[in-house]
């Protein structure tokens, strides 16, 4: 006979996966423990853009079935953005042609066109996509979780093990790196300055085809967030002034009144890479299950919902 304590879940990782998972565990009746080493304010998921769209990862095949299960959810959300965080916002994907995108995003995104010469200067597609602004997205996911009936727990964990729970779901991200341990996975850093926003209500992301510098500006509530880097194996979390000059140089180059913009902030992201998600189940020898959930590289958000769901049928004993 299954007892309360049969229902008990612990995920490990407080980010937009292990947030969204737990949300989603909680929500179909598990008793949801969600561990997180820091505020959900101070993971690297806070430093997202954060746009909808595949961006470093695999496999590709998955990917789309986890994006668009999370875009429908994203559709959704956006009736409330400032209750959550999530918004549409038109803006261009520079360096793409409709001919290089898939049947599945041309067939799901119905708005996606060629950019016009006044839209962009270079080929690229005009598409109206979810943005969210992760200062209110993560709290909110907490919050949501909370209301759920979750438990939110502000500890580092040394290993896995440490969760006493007969379901134990592995969001740890990066951390994944030491805790499993998979050195298979590996960060990409990403550097970002925060701008006062000079009017811009479009975003765009834009990659040089000859140096693959990437440049890309989100407009958020009460900013621009410009960007960015993707370093690979490069562990600092500290902004590089040098950097951040050439960040705001390439997005001026793109925009020129963001030349002028005041600077309020740096910020440092590592994604946490991989050949491809791991989003598996694995018994224990004690009987106990243990899902894993991470590797989602730059895509976090994109997939969130789509993986949580997957992750939370996995969670099913």
């Amino acid at each position: 006979m299954e007892t309360e304590l049969d229902d008990e879940v612990v995920v490990v990782g407080g980010g937009v996966v292990g947030l969204t998972t737990a949300v989603v565990l909680a929500e179909r009746g598990r008793r949801v423990r969600l561990w997180t080493r820091e505020p959900v304010e101070r993971t690297t998921s806070a430093v997202a853009g954060a746009l909808w769209w595949p961006y470093r990862i695999e496999p590709v095949a998955l990917v789309r079935a986890w994006a668009l299960r999370s875009l429908d959810v994203y559709e959704e959300l956006a009736a409330r953005p400032g209750e959550n965080g999530v918004r549409m916002a038109e803006g261009v994907l520079g360096e793409t042609g409709l001919d290089e995108v898939d049947t599945w995003a041309a067939a799901r995104l119905p708005g996606l066109r060629t950019a016009t010469a006044e839209e962009y200067g270079g080929s690229g597609l005009w598409a109206r996509l979810p943005l969210i602004d992760m200062s209110t997205h993560l709290p909110w996911l907490r919050e949501r979780l909370v209301a759920a009936g979750g438990v939110v727990e502000t500890r580092a964990v040394a290993t896995l093990a440490e969760a006493d729970a007969p379901v134990v779901v592995n969001c740890t991200g990066l951390g994944a790196r030491q805790l499993v341990p998979d050195t298979s996975v590996r960060p990409v850093r990403g550097q970002l300055v925060v701008v006062e926003n000079p009017g811009i209500r479009t975003w765009m992301v834009s990659t040089d085809p000859g140096s693959g510098e990437m440049a890309y500006f989100f407009p958020q509530p009460g900013r621009l967030v410009l960007g960015g880097t993707a370093e690979d194996d490069a562990w600092s979390a500290e902004p590089d002034p040098a950097v951040a000059e050439a960040i705001v140089r390439r997005c001026a180059a793109l925009r020129p009144e963001i030349a002028g913009a005041r600077v309020l902030g740096h910020l440092v992201g590592l994604r946490p890479a991989r050949h491809a998600v791991r989003l598996e189940r694995e018994p224990l020898p004690d009987g106990r299950l243990l899902v894993h959930n991470y590797g989602h590289g730059g895509a976090g958000v994109t997939v969130a919902w789509g993986c949580a769901r997957e992750a939370a049928d996995l969670a099913s004993r």
